[in-house]
């Protein structure tokens, strides 16, 4: 599970463009809480802690606790809007949770072992369809990362979704398919070489 981040911010009295340009000349970023069956909350938060914290890597996977007038507003971040040109950071949405709330999370896939996967050891190469899983859980149970084990794989495996064992409390959010996350794959030398001696045979 990722640490609780701390931001801290401000409330925002004036809403619009003019407001919100004014506000990141200041070195602030407008930011809005919704959801929990509340109405939507307006802020701003200090552009450089903003910068700061989307630089640990694993901010939109983390518990942001958002102090504002001296309340505490649990919330997961769900995005950031940047500059096009400079990557400034221009807008952040944040979800606000209940204590029974469920999130979708997308949580990143390490592919453990691979010295012991005969496909690999042969040259095969680690073909990645998902770098990310896309997840469902209680937001104190977000993973860091889902570890996915290669031992024993050959040239030709595939790993599917039904082969991973998720955390306790967490579950796929699709469920309609056995998606694929990752094959192992003949080097391309391997398969011109294959196809060089197919004609002679």
């Amino acid at each position: 599970m990722s640490d609780t981040l701390t931001l801290p911010a401000e409330a925002r009295d004036r809403v619009g463009k003019g407001a919100s340009r004014s506000l990141r000349r200041e070195g602030r970023v407008p930011a809005v809480v919704y959801g929990g069956n509340q109405a939507p909350l307006s802020v701003h938060v200090e552009e450089k802690e903003l910068r700061r914290q989307l630089g640990t890597g694993h901010f939109f996977n983390s518990i942001v606790e958002i102090e504002v007038d001296g309340v505490t507003v649990r919330t997961l971040p769900k995005e950031v809007a940047f500059h096009p040109v400079n990557d400034r950071p221009l807008h952040a949405d944040f979800l606000r949770l209940s204590a029974d709330s469920k999130v979708h999370v997308e949580v990143p896939v390490v592919f453990v072992n691979e010295a012991a996967s005969p496909g690999l050891k042969k040259g095969g190469v680690l073909n990645i369809v998902r770098h990310e899983l896309e997840l469902v859980c209680e937001p104190n149970n977000i993973p860091d990362e889902i570890s996915i084990d290669v031992t024993g794989l050959d040239i030709g495996a595939s790993i599917h979704i039904s082969h991973v064992t998720l955390p306790a409390g967490v579950a796929s959010a699709i469920t309609d398919r056995d998606f694929t996350i990752a094959t192992i794959v003949a080097p391309s030398a391997l398969k011109s070489e294959e196809g060089d001696a197919a004609p002679a045979a």
